[in-house]
C-alpha cells in the first residue's frame, strides 16, 4: 500500500509525505522536501564578514533573529571579539521575542485547527474570536521586542559584530515593560485555553539535545547537552553529530554519531531544563502532570506554550535589568579583524542552530557550515511517523491524511531553513 500526501499546508516551506506499507508493516516513511536548494553557504564564501549576518538572516522570515545572532557569534569567536554584558542581555531579549512570536504563530494558527478537527482556519477564528485576539496580541508582543531592539520585525538592522549600531532608549525599555505586564496575563489565559484540549497518545523513546549553560533555561549560550548523558563544547558538535545526504535528496540530515536520530526544539529543551523554568511557566507545566522524560512528540505543542510563558517572564527580568543599566555599553566599540575559526550555537524556536565560520586575515569568509534544527529533526520525524502510522492505517484516507499532517505539523518544521 502506498500513502502519499502531495502537500502539507500550514508550515514554513513546501513538503509532502510518502510511505510504503506491506501487510501492515511500514517499509518506508519519508517527508518529501519540495523546495530547491538555496546554496546560502556558497553565497557567503568570499563575502566580507560584515555581510554574513545580513545575508544569513534571509534564510528564514520567521526566525531571522537566530540566524543573525548565530552568524555574529561565530564571527566574534573566530576573531576573538569581546562583547559587553549589556550586549548579551539585548541579544537574549531579541531571541526571547522571536521565540514568542514564532511559537504563537505555530500554536494557534498552524496547529490548533488539527487538534480540534477543524479543516478551515476561518472557522477556527469564527469559533474562538477572543482566543484569536489573544494569540495575535501575544505574537505582537514578541514582534514589539524584536522591532524595539533589532530596528524592525523581520531581518534586524541594529545587531552586528561587537555589539549594536543603535540601542533602545530607556523610555522604549519602560514601554516594553508596561507591555510585558499585560503580555504575561494574556499568555497565561492563552495557556489555560490550550490546556483544555487533549493531545493524541503516542511515544517512542528518543534522545533530546539542546544548549546547557548550567545557570538558566539556556537559549543563547552553553555547551551541548543530551538526555543520554552527552555533554560537550559547541565546537565539538560536528565530531559527535554527522551530516548525511541521501541520493537525490536536497536536505543534509544530521544524526548522532552518524547513526541515530534525535530530537531538538521546545520538547527537548523542556525535557532537559524543566527545573529551570520561571515560576509561572513551571506552574503551568505542572498542571499537565507529564512525567519526564516525555517521549510524546505531540507534546511539543504544549511545551511551546510553556516556553511562551517562560519567555515573557524572562523578558520582564531582562527589561528590569536594562532599565537600570548603561545600555550604551552595548554600542559597538573598535576591534581588530583577525584570521580564525569560530563555532557558535543559539536556540532557535525549532531547536539548536549551529554556524561554523572560517575567516581570513582580511575579514573575508573562507568557509561556512550552517546546521539547522529541521535538518537535525527530519530523520527523527520519519522514525516517529513510521511507528505512528500503523495506528491510523484503518482510518479513511481523508481522516488518515489529517492525522498525518497533524503529526508532522506538531514538529513545526521549517523547510526554508532545511534547504538553506
Amino acid at each position: 500500500m502506498q500513502i502519499k500526501i502531495n502537500h502539507i499546508n500550514k508550515m514554513e516551506g513546501h513538503a509532502g509525505f510518502m510511505a510504503s506499507v506491506l501487510d501492515g508493516d511500514v517499509k518506508s516513511a519519508k517527508l518529501e522536501v519540495k523546495e530547491g536548494i538555496r546554496l546560502i553557504e556558497g553565497v557567503l564564501v568570499g563575502r566580507h564578514y560584515k555581510d554574513m549576518p545580513i545575508i544569513a538572516q534571509r534564510i528564514c522570515g520567521i526566525c531571522p533573529v537566530v540566524h543573525n545572532l548565530t552568524a555574529i557569534k561565530s564571527i566574534e569567536k573566530a576573531m576573538g571579539v569581546q562583547i559587553t554584558e549589556e550586549t548579551i542581555l539585548l541579544r537574549k531579549l531579541l531571541e526571547w521575542g522571536q521565540i514568542i512570536h514564532s511559537h504563537a504563530l505555530h500554536l494557534f494558527f498552524l496547529s490548533l485547527a488539527d487538534l480540534l478537527n477543524i479543516d478551515n482556519d476561518l472557522k477556527l477564528i469564527k469559533k474562538y474570536p477572543k482566543e484569536t485576539k489573544k494569540a495575535i496580541k501575544t505574537r505582537e508582543y514578541g514582534m514589539d521586542i524584536v522591532k524595539t531592539i533589532g530596528g524592525r520585525v523581520v531581518h534586524p538592522l541594529t545587531d552586528e559584530t561587537g555589539g549594536f549600531k543603535k540601542v533602545p532608549t530607556k523610555d522604549e525599555i519602560k514601554e516594553l515593560l508596561i507591555k510585558s505586564e499585560k503580555a504575561i496575563k494574556i499568555a497565561q489565559e492563552l495557556g489555560a485555553f490550550f490546556a483544555k484540549f487533549k493531545l493524541p497518545e503516542f511515544e517512542r523513546e528518543t534522545e533530546y539535545v539542546c544548549l546547557e549553560n548550567g545557570k538558566d533555561y539556556s537559549i543563547y549560550d552553553g555547551d551541548i547537552k543530551s538526555s543520554k548523558g552527552l555533554h560537550i563544547p559547541v565546537d565539538k558538535f560536528e565530531k559527535n553529530f554527522n551530516e548525511l545526504q541521501r541520493p537525490r535528496e536536497i536536505v543534509n540530515r544530521v544524526k548522532a554519531d552518524g547513526k541515530t536520530s534525535y530530537m531538538v526544539g521546545a520538547i527537548a529543551r523542556v525535557n532537559n531544563h524543566q527545573g529551570k523554568l520561571n515560576v509561572k511557566a513551571e506552574e503551568y507545566l505542572e498542571k499537565f502532570g507529564y512525567k519526564f522524560p516525555d517521549y510524546n512528540p505531540f507534546h511539543n505543542i504544549t511545551y511551546q506554550m510553556v516556553e511562551i510563558i517562560n519567555a515573557v517572564e524572562e523578558s520582564i527580568k531582562i527589561l528590569k535589568i536594562l532599565e537600570h543599566s548603561q545600555i550604551e555599553n552595548a554600542l559597538t566599540k573598535n576591534y581588530k579583524v583577525k584570521e580564525g575559526v569560530g563555532v557558535s550555537a543559539v536556540e532557535a524556536p525549532r531547536g539548536t542552530l549551529y554556524y561554523h565560520t572560517d575567516i581570513d586575515d582580511k575579514g573575508y569568509i573562507k568557509n561556512v557550515n550552517i546546521i539547522t534544527p529541521t535538518a537535525q529533526a527530519l530523520s527523527h520525524l520519519e522514525d516517529d511517523i513510521a511507528k505512528y502510522l500503523p495506528s491510523v492505517m484503518n482510518l479513511s484516507e481523508k481522516k488518515r491524511t489529517q492525522k498525518l499532517r497533524s503529526f508532522i505539523r506538531a514538529y513545526d518544521p521549517c523547510i526554508s531553513c532545511a534547504v538553506h
